[in-house]
């Protein structure tokens, strides 16, 4: 009826009680109108009635609450999708003419009896629809290869999709195999496996293992592993660069086994991020030269950290302390300890708080404590965003903490003589902090009780517990060791004294639970900043050649709150290069801009955040064109990815020499793929304003009508 396959008629109460209540409006709206005075014609009294009657059964109608149910059934005929990729490595020459069976499968798929509806897709970093008569104009140049995306495409489609067939050599080089996503959407995977999977002769560097960040000065090891097929017993020169600059060279002879480590040592000068190169010689017959080297950024931080300790009376603290940080040679730890108010054993208080990089407070400041040179502390911590670690026992004041209280972990109020001993009790959600993960919690747990001033400490919402306290073995809700994290600023506190003990009792079983403590806490305290309130990234480092440059960035006030209305610079250049542009916002205090380069190198970027003529905050990075193309890496067709989506999908795979088995599997799959529909489409009247304003025009005209009667 009316092109639907049921019409139906729902309504809120038992259908009796609408018929009930049809014949009780009836009923009324007669007896309402039986007499009128003045008399009226019978012909306008029964249309009176009339409109009496249907704007109340209306309005019974909408109290109902009826909904129209309206069912369709469609028959969907089946959607066949093809994606080719339109990736560079389809250009690699490995004797098989990529280019050339892409085109031939896609001529003969084209021209197939393929039943239902044929769609054409390339893909490479972006999915884009193709007509089956441009294919042959696609120019396989895109730089990388996700195969992600495609699914991505698909999995919220409402049509009968029949089949998916893949045209690549199954090579990813940008984000991960979908097989579990693929899977997930219950349609077969197909797949045209385009190049050669036999290995050639050749020498790749598979990988390369390095630290991120590094000291300057301060040799580290970087190791390269080498792969060699048919080239054992011949020798290999492998290289570090740092940038342009040859750092190391050697030579290797290339095992039987296949494989080759390589370590070279690097000593780092000054500081920031540096691009760091690992290259092979080409040895003649090799197949290819494009993964004979791997490029990668690190960063180098500064070789000395100074470490300032400044205590509020000479104490064993103070002494296992800074032995405990000087075991690593790139801290240079220096100390202030107070004697009198204005009196410190060591000479030059203000050279030592300018050059200072980390500050610790141990039982500081006291009742004593100079006014004057706390301001210059508190002064060195607020402008120099300085890091803070408290060490805190009943001496303390806490009112003199009332000028950094933005920066430390807590909040708290008079601090007593009085004390309990507390004994470490670990929070299980930390397990993996590095401030205490690099102990058993059995350790934490054994650790000798510490004398804790009684206070009462109010933890910051944004502030994280890592240790609690237990006395006698019970377990307590009060703080031991809390850190802070917001913005440009790190803090930690230790509440308690007489830490010493936990070193002395350790020692005899060789346990480094307190070195290895405060070694974390400043190298924790020292970590790079990740809560800028400005940060600007481009999308990766290493781009191929004409790729599209992609930057991104976040801006934040003071609370960390979003700001899109910022105005974003960021200034691009290299040794013959230099370019400003904008970033656009794009909403919730994020930013996003490209760049296209034509010239392969190193660059750098420095962008800078505005509001109304204020600085905010700047950034800074850098990333390379040209050096490393993914695309060319690996030559070999990757079979086995393709086949284990197949297999996982109830698809099928074949290589070059099978399309017409495939094209003949895809006709087969979609001989009796066509699917119905059931289409449920809920109609909700009592809810339509059109009703309610019949309503009102109903009882208007009626108004109106006895109005003219002279009725009342």
């Amino acid at each position: 009826m009316f092109g639907y396959e049921n019409i139906k008629l729902s309504l809120a109460f038992n259908a009796i009680y609408f018929v009930i209540s049809l014949l009780i409006i009836i009923a009324y709206s007669f007896y309402v109108y039986r007499y009128t005075l003045p008399p009226v014609s019978n012909t306008r009294r029964f249309f009176m009635v009339g409109l009496r009657a249907l704007g109340l059964i209306l309005l019974a109608f909408i109290i109902f609450e009826p909904i129209l149910i309206l069912t369709e059934k469609k028959i969907l005929q089946p959607v066949n999708l093809f994606f080719v990729d339109n990736s560079r490595s389809m250009t690699i020459d490995d004797g098989t003419d990529r280019i050339r069976l892409v085109n031939n499968f896609i001529d003969e798929i084209s021209q197939s009896d393929l039943y239902g509806e044929k769609r054409f897709y390339s893909f490479g970093s972006k999915i884009n629809s193709v007509k089956s008569d441009s294919l042959k104009e696609l120019k396989f140049s895109e730089s990388s290869t996700n195969y992600a995306n495609i699914i991505e495409a698909i999995k919220n489609s409402e049509e009968n999709l029949s089949t998916i067939t893949i045209i690549s050599d199954g090579v990813i080089t940008d984000g991960s195999a979908p097989i579990y996503n693929a899977k997930r959407t219950g349609i077969p995977f197909y797949n045209f496996a385009v190049g050669d999977s036999s290995k050639k002769r050749d020498v790749e560097l598979k990988s390369v293992t390095f630290n991120d960040y590094i000291y300057s000065e301060t040799a580290t090891t970087i190791s390269a592993t080498v792969l060699n097929n048919g080239f054992a017993d011949k020798n290999l020169s492998v290289e570090l660069y740092e940038g342009s600059n040859l750092i190391s060279q050697k030579s290797v002879l290339l095992d039987k086994s296949g494989v080759n480590s390589v370590s070279f040592e690097y000593k780092p000068i000054g500081r920031g991020e540096k691009k760091i190169q690992v290259k092979t010689s080409k040895l003649e017959g090799e197949n290819s030269i494009h993964n004979n080297s791997k490029s990668f950024f690190v960063n180098i931080l500064e070789n000395k950290i100074n470490i300032l300790l400044i205590a509020g009376k000479p104490s064993a603290d103070l002494t296992f302390i800074k032995t405990s940080l000087s075991s690593d040679l790139n801290f240079n730890v220096n100390t202030l300890t107070q004697i009198t108010s204005d009196i410190f054993l060591e000479p030059n208080q203000n050279r030592l708080l300018d050059s200072a990089d980390i500050i610790y407070f141990i039982d500081f400041p006291n009742q004593s404590t100079n006014n004057e040179f706390l301001s210059r502390v508190y002064n060195k911590i607020k402008t120099k965003n300085v890091p803070l670690f408290l060490l805190i026992s009943g001496d303390v004041v806490s009112q003199k903490f009332s000028a950094i209280e933005e920066i430390i972990p807590f909040s708290f109020s008079q601090l007593e003589n009085n004390y309990v001993q507390a004994q470490p009790n670990p929070e299980i959600t930390e397990s993996s902090n590095p401030l205490i993960n690099h102990s058993d919690f059995s350790e934490w747990e054994n650790l000798p009780p510490i004398p804790q001033p009684i206070s009462n400490i109010r933890i910051k919402p944004e502030s994280r517990v890592l240790l609690k306290i237990k006395v006698n073995g019970q377990p307590r809700n009060n703080p031991l060791l809390v850190t802070r994290n917001l913005g440009s600023k790190r803090s930690i506190a230790l509440i308690g004294h007489d830490i010493w003990k936990w070193k002395l009792q350790t020692a005899k079983k060789d346990i480094k639970i307190f070195d290895n403590f405060f070694l974390s806490s400043a190298r924790w305290l020292n970590a790079p900043d990740e809560n800028k309130k400005v940060r600007i990234k481009s999308s990766k480092k290493f781009y191929s050649t004409g790729e599209l440059i992609e930057f991104s960035a976040q801006v934040y006030d003071e609370l960390f709150n979003p700001l899109s209305d910022a105005e974003i610079r960021l200034n691009i250049s290299s040794s013959e290069y230099q370019e400003e542009i904008s970033l656009n916002s794009i909403g919730n205090g994020l930013y996003e801009g490209t760049l296209s380069l034509s010239k392969n190198g190193d660059y750098k970027f420095t962008g800078t955040a505005s509001l109304t003529g204020k600085n905010l905050g700047s950034d800074n990075g850098s990333f390379n064109v040209g050096d490393v193309d993914l695309e060319l890496v690996e030559n070999r067709m990757n079979f086995e990815l393709l086949n284990q989506l197949s297999i996982e999908t109830n698809g099928k795979s074949y290589t070059n020499n099978d399309k017409d088995r495939l094209i003949r599997e895809i006709i087969q799959a979609n001989q009796n793929s066509s699917k119905e529909k059931t289409i449920v489409l809920e109609i909700r009247l009592w809810s339509s304003e059109i009703l309610l304003f019949l309503v009102i025009i109903l009882f208007s005209i009626e108004w109106f009508l006895r109005k003219r009667s002279g009725m009342l």
